[in-house]
């Protein structure tokens, strides 16, 4: 078996598009791989922690932080 994990973003344009959008943005996604032999599995969430970036001598220094990520989850053989 081989798996394959793709990050996944979607955009929404909020004046004139919806969650229909989005939907549409995945579905897209899981035909392209599954075109290439890849079978969808799943849609995992991942969270990170961003280190803090110190900045020169402290100028324009940034805090940490917490990142969530969505991951598309492919699978290539017998399952």
């Amino acid at each position: 078996m081989e798996y394959k994990v793709v990050p996944f973003t979607a955009t929404l344009n909020q004046k004139n598009e919806t969650t229909t959008a989005v939907a549409s943005q995945l579905e897209n996604l899981i035909k392209q791989f599954t075109n290439q032999g890849w079978e969808y599995i799943r849609l995992e969430s991942v969270s990170t922690y961003v280190q803090p970036d110190p900045g020169c001598f402290g100028l324009g220094a940034k805090p940490g932080y917490l990142a969530s990520y969505q991951m598309v989850v492919f699978i290539k053989g017998v399952i």
